[in-house]
């Protein structure tokens, strides 16, 4: 190609370009003056002319134009039908190229004439393409075949084509930042020259081919097998490919379809479970599926005839996991799943948007829709993006001039591209043929087959099963061993177990996956949701604030918070609270119901426990309060504190245990990395009905147990959730912070030395709150300049606003720090001496009135802080007599009746328990939520080991021989 064609190319296309780009600008301003009955015929009229002058721009240039018209002509579901109905014809029918160039390129290429390699050759093509034209043969031995031949000089074309469509992404990227395709054009250019090698593309179709099972078809299907039709190779130079002849119908015949009773939805379903296959199992794809090329063969049962494998993609294991994990995170609606995907493919975001990037993944998974649906789609769409962006205009404090040039995506990984190509034309095809595909169904279990494929379920096939740590104790070496066991029995997918004896680290192990569709493996420093054993943290901070003189047990909550006072709560005290003995156990019960999402609000939850009634007088009866227990310790911590409850929480244990990073309730951003995800133990589950009477619990939790057990897991593994305070159920830790937490409770509030410097990573080195990467300013903003980007997640926590505007906290951020963290926490301080004295508070004062130095080796002054934890001794009269409960903590006994410890379960099996007669911690976290044998076997197995009492709740879970015994093995371990 001359420099005089080139340039004439390039000017035509630039031409054509700004001629479309303005006249939709001038419409935009002449429609401000239409009336809106007239605005609708504007528009149509301009897609129209814009459509003539888009195909004519394509039909004479032909080359990589005719790709891009042929991917435009599938996209029925976003663009005007006008240009669908001019576009469609580039599918297949354009204007031939010389019988003579055709026979020229196949001697050059073979070596042979025509007539010496096919006895018959039809003149007439089958189709004309971008790149090649296809024509009828007979090969000398009789066997029909189709002749692909590539257009003399189209390699020039192409890669000419490519600067000159790249040269448009990068004005469009300038004149309009937000529609800013550079990642794609870049990875266009990657892939399109290899088109151009036929022997490649050869290759391609036979190694789908083999991947499908087309040559091996029987007649029992397996789950995931598909039954499509694929041509076989016969010949292959690098510019003339010789092709198995098969008879089928085109897509867009619809007569012909109908005619032969062609069943469509069945057709387009079994072409996207093709691309399923592909994609998530195969690992290698075909990227361009226009309608074009797709045939349906003839004969019953109608196959899906796949051609043209010029544009493929191959994906790496970690790819097509991340891929396939994506797919399900946003079938869940599981944004921690999400964003650790996203994480893993190589996408970056700038700024935390959990909830924008899985909205943006819902809709690209989104079912596909008819061509009829198409401007709804549109308008649906545009309202989407405009409000993401007006809510990163809010977080970043942009004005539109900013935020139009703001890219909130960092790195977008090319081998996403294709993938989103596909989607995008397999949803076009799907429009086209006036079918509505659901995609989530479809394509499901090809991604849960690609990570069942890559997760070693348990450690009999897998090496590293067990997180490589070293070993504390003898105890520590069997303890991994009876794990093994567990975890052959399928009985473990993720846990932590973390024990402290006399101070000192004995057991510190980690082992199995983070998810059931994340197979990384656990690690020490892994982040687990662990449900009410939250409550026995909220009940510590309630103790440590009576311990600093802020509050007494025997108090009146009214005193300290007023507006809990009425309907005749005013009565109840503080230590009513604790022993779960409030009368307001079913307080709050409905909210689930009502609107799950209404516990991540903070002060609406807190204005409903004020406005609660009891259901019996404070102190007559012990009824487990599930869900009120948190509220209600949360409230009476604010308002006796003055301070934020994560404020207390850091001050009273995150600093001084040195456990930062690994404790919270109401995770911040950027630790989602170390999340756990929650599942069910199904055969466990279907056993809680039996269960469902304990007259301990409250008639809201038992009367709908299973339903709670099933659905909370889902509703926890949302990221909204898990960044909100919900102090009774929402704590997040890993089990060695948990168990140095009960040690030092074991010790009387004296903190152990710190822990084992063998423990990678260690405890407490990483940020309590993470800072999010800095922003980056693109080069191509040409100085304008985005103002307050790198502060911007400090002001999104600090800025002000209403409590009543905030519902959905991690969608909005808290003024008041009530979801995620403020990086400015307004005075609080590293240690708890320091907080103190600023506030000019009296320093380590007890209950009584007694005043002792600051001790930055305990957290509690209390001497007798054990009777008050258990509600003995001169706390008798605070405590429930013969109760599960203690003063916020559940008391743990022998079988013989003596007491040997306490502690808090979780529902699910995570537990933390503390013997303080042996100065014994353990803490066991799991994500596979169940009834707590799994757990109870553990401790049962350790305390064994150590020659310790075990605790009657977790022996009934040793094998038994006894009737009696048996039948109370599976009762829950809820409390």
């Amino acid at each position: 190609m001359g420099w005089g064609n080139i340039y004439r190319r390039r000017m035509k296309v630039f031409t054509v370009a700004l001629i479309i780009y303005l006249d939709y600008k001038a419409l935009q301003q002449r429609e401000k003056w239409s009336s809106k009955s007239k605005r609708s015929a504007l528009w149509e009229r301009a897609h129209e002319r814009n459509a003539k002058r888009l195909l004519n721009l394509i039909v004479e240039l032909e080359g990589l134009w005719v790709k891009l018209g042929q991917y435009l002509s599938t996209r029925a579901d976003v663009l005007p039908e006008a240009y669908i109905n001019l576009l469609k014809q580039l599918q297949d029918s354009l204007p031939p190229r010389p019988l003579k160039e055709i026979c020229r390129t196949i001697e050059k290429e073979l070596g042979k004439s025509v007539g010496d390699l096919f006895s018959s050759f039809v003149d007439t093509p089958l189709a004309t393409a971008s790149i090649a034209q296809v024509h009828c043969a007979t090969l000398r031995s009789g066997q029909d075949v189709v002749v692909k031949i590539q257009h003399e000089g189209i390699k020039a074309i192409i890669l000419e084509d490519l600067k000159n469509a790249k040269s448009i992404v990068d004005w469009i990227a300038w004149a309009e930042p937000q529609y800013d395709f550079n990642p794609m054009i870049d990875e266009w250019c990657k892939e399109a020259p290899k088109e151009l090698d036929f022997n490649i593309e050869a290759e391609n179709t036979r190694k789908v081919s083999s991947n499908l099972g087309c040559k091996n078809k029987n007649n029992v299907m397996s789950e995931n097998q598909v039954d499509v039709l694929i041509p076989e190779v016969i010949q292959s130079t690098e510019k003339v490919l010789i092709l198995e002849y098969m008879d089928g119908i085109r897509l867009n015949d619809s007569e012909s379809l109908k005619a032969f009773g062609i069943d469509k939805q069945k057709l387009v379903e079994e072409i996207t479970r093709a691309y399923a296959h592909q994609i998530y199992i195969d690992g290698f794809f075909n990227g361009d599926p226009h309608p074009g090329n797709f045939l349906v063969s003839k004969e019953p049962p109608h196959r899906p005839i796949l051609l043209d494998f010029g544009l493929t993609k191959s994906l790496s294991s970690s790819m097509k996991q991340a891929l396939a994990k994506m797919f399900l995170a946003s079938a869940e609606g599981d944004h921690v799943a999400l964003l650790s995907a996203l994480s893993e493919m190589g996408l970056r975001l700038r700024l935390d948007l959990p909830d924008q990037a899985m909205e943006v993944t819902t809709v690209f998974f989104r079912s596909s829709t008819p061509a009829s649906e198409a401007l709804e789609n549109m308008k649906a769409l545009s309202e989407h993006r405009t409000k993401n962006m007006k809510i990163i205009q809010e977080k970043m404090k942009l004005n539109k001039k900013e935020v139009k040039r703001f890219n909130p995506v960092d790195a977008f990984p090319g081998d996403i591209v294709i993938f989103t190509r596909v989607l995008n034309l397999l949803r076009g095809l799907s429009s086209i043929m006036d079918v509505r595909i659901i995609y989530l169904d479809i394509m499901r279990p090809f991604a849960e087959s690609v990570l069942q494929g890559y997760i070693n379920k348990g450690p009999a096939v897998n090496s590293q099963w067990v997180c490589d740590t070293p070993v504390h104790s003898d105890v520590e070496t069997k303890l991994r061993r009876f794990l093994v066991e567990l975890g052959n029995d399928d009985k473990i997918l993720g846990i932590q177990v973390c024990a402290y004896k006399d101070g000192e680290v004995i057991i510190d192990t980690a082992a199995g996956m983070l998810g059931r569709y994340d197979p990384r493996p656990v690690q020490p420093d892994s982040l687990f949701p662990v449900f009410s054993v939250t409550k026995g943290i909220t009940a510590g901070m309630i103790h440590w604030l009576v311990d600093k003189g802020k509050l007494k047990l025997g108090e009146n909550i009214a005193n300290i918070w007023p507006e809990f006072g009425s309907n005749r709560k005013e009565v109840i005290k503080v230590h009513h609270v604790l022993t779960h003995t409030s009368g307001l156990h079913n307080a709050l019960a409905d909210l689930p119901r009502e609107n799950p999402l209404l516990i991540c609000d903070w002060d609406e939850c807190l204005h409903r426990i004020a406005m609660s009634v009891p259901e019996n007088e404070p102190g007559r009866e012990q009824l487990y309060h599930y869900l009120s227990f948190g509220w209600l310790c949360g409230g009476i911590i604010e308002h006796a504190s003055g301070k934020k409850f994560q404020e207390v929480l850091e001050e009273a244990f995150i600093h001084p245990l040195q456990i930062e990073g690994e404790l919270y309730i109401g995770i911040p951003p950027g630790v989602e990395s170390r999340l756990a995800t929650l599942t069910v133990d199904t055969d466990d589950v279907r056993k809680l009905s039996l269960y469902s009477n304990r007259p301990d619990l409250p008639s809201g939790f038992t009367s709908n147990i299973s339903e709670l057990v099933t659905v909370l897991p889902a509703l926890f593994n949302t990221l909204n959730v898990r960044r909100a305070i919900i102090p009774a159920a929402n704590g997040h830790c890993s089990a060695r912070a948990l168990a140095r937490y009960y040690a030092t409770l074991a010790d009387g509030g004296i903190l152990p030395p710190p822990h084992s410097s063998s423990s990678k990573p260690l405890l407490g080195s990483h940020p309590h709150m993470p800072s999010f990467p800095s922003q980056k300013t693109s080069k191509k903003q040409k100085g304008n300049k985005i103002k307050n980007v790198a502060a911007a997640p400090d002001k999104v926590n600090t800025h002000k606003q209403k409590h009543t505007d905030d519902i959905c906290c991690s969608i909005k951020g808290r003024s008041d720090n009530r979801c995620g963290f403020s990086h400015d926490s307004g005075g609080s301080s590293s240690s708890s001496e320091s907080t103190i004295s600023n506030n000019g508070n009296t320093v380590g004062s007890t209950e009584n009135g007694d005043d002792s130095p600051q001790n930055d080796t305990k957290i509690f002054s209390n001497p007798r802080i054990h009777d008050a934890l258990l509600g003995l001794g001169e706390y008798e009269n605070y405590g429930f007599p013969s109760g599960q409960f203690g003063l916020g903590f559940k008391v743990y006994r022998s079988k013989d009746g003596s007491l040997s410890g306490f502690g808090h379960s979780g529902m699910g099996g995570s537990t933390g328990y503390c013997d303080i007669n042996n100065k014994f911690s353990i803490a066991v976290t799991v994500n596979k939520m169940s009834l707590g044998a799994v757990t109870g076997k553990i401790i049962q197995f350790v305390c064994s080991e150590l020659n310790l009492h075990v605790p009657a709740d977790y022996a009934r879970f040793s094998e038994s021989e006894n009737p009696e015994e048996q039948s109370n093995v599976w009762r829950p371990l809820i409390n």
